[in-house]
């Protein structure tokens, strides 16, 4: 399962919205030299891009045609359950029925509202031994961002800001620079890696942000600017609706609260630099339900990623 947590992976850019998706394919092998058996993956996969064929299929496509007769005697792993609907490609629970695996061990549930449990059941009623949540929860964090999405109906929410060591993100109200040319190719690839990125009016009248990501590769997010006049849980509805799963926010602070205080985040990034200023606009207190989740340096820069309690 760790192996398809790795393939899962690669797909990180171009597979949304579907999830991520690995698959490995475990096959008995007993040899003339010794009675044990033993096993080796005669086939693995992921989901390389939304559209095209999931892990599963791919999985199945690599297998060599001298090994397709170990699959009746093979194990299917799979991070995410396999799908049992007509989308843009077949049913991969077919797929896996038709060729005909002894067992398949998955690692959570899908959330998807034409999936959750559909697939398993459908193997179980082949005749398929279906194990289910192994690694689940490394499974899930994966497709935080997807699980989020289906299960809270809503995109993943990440706080995003940088700030001084005494905890102002300005001087004075002038913008300042805190990241360093390292943590500012950092947040770039975390747009790459988002749907859409928000700021508040008074950051984007003050600062004209380009939000872009031109010091990493990939997409630019969808550009949102809060204002007075649009409530959050409307523009929250708004972005589940246009199916955006992910959402950074990047200030300013006043932007930060309003979302704390309304409970919509996932995951808090605070970058502290080491130096300091005499005033300025502070930045938000990390709440109590937050959780550190990682912390390390870059240059001398240090950044913290949270996360809430019950994750």
């Amino acid at each position: 399962m760790r192996r398809c947590l790795q393939l899962a992976a690669n797909g990180l850019q171009n597979a949304r919205p579907n999830p991520m998706v690995g698959a490995v394919i475990v096959a008995p092998i007993t040899t003339h030299h010794s009675p044990l058996t033993t096993h080796r993956i005669i086939g693995e996969g992921y989901h390389i891009r939304c559209g095209e064929g999931h892990a599963e299929v791919n999985a199945f496509a690599s297998v060599k045609p001298e090994d397709e007769a170990l699959l009746p005697e093979s194990t299917l792993y799979v991070s995410l359950e396999p799908c049992s609907h007509y989308g843009k490609t077949p049913p991969c629970a077919d797929l896996i029925i038709k060729k005909g695996v002894k067992r398949c061990v998955v690692g959570t549930i899908d959330p998807f509202a034409e999936v959750q449990g559909r697939g398993i059941q459908k193997l179980r009623d082949a005749g398929i031994e279906v194990m289910v949540g192994v690694l689940e929860q490394e499974c899930q964090w994966l497709n935080r961002r997807f699980f989020t999405y289906h299960r809270e109906h809503r995109p993943y929410i990440i706080l995003k800001w940088a700030q001084t060591a005494n905890g102002f993100i300005d001087d004075h109200g002038h913008a300042l620079q805190i990241s360093n040319a390292v943590t500012q190719k950092l947040s770039h690839k975390l747009r790459a890696e988002e749907d859409a990125i928000l700021v508040g009016r008074t950051t984007f009248d003050r600062e004209h942000p380009q939000l872009t990501v031109r010091h990493w590769s990939g997409t630019d997010p969808k550009r949102i600017v809060l204002t007075h006049d649009r409530p959050l849980p409307l523009l929250i509805d708004d972005l589940y609706q246009q199916g955006i799963q992910s959402l950074i926010v990047e200030g300013g602070a006043m932007t930060h609260q309003s979302f704390l205080d309304a409970s919509l985040w996932d995951e808090l990034r605070v970058e502290t630099a080491p130096f300091t200023v005499c005033g300025g606009t502070r930045a938000v207190t990390i709440p109590a339900e937050a959780r550190l989740l990682s912390s390390k340096c870059y240059g001398e820069n240090m950044l913290n990623i949270y996360t809430k309690q019950c994750l």
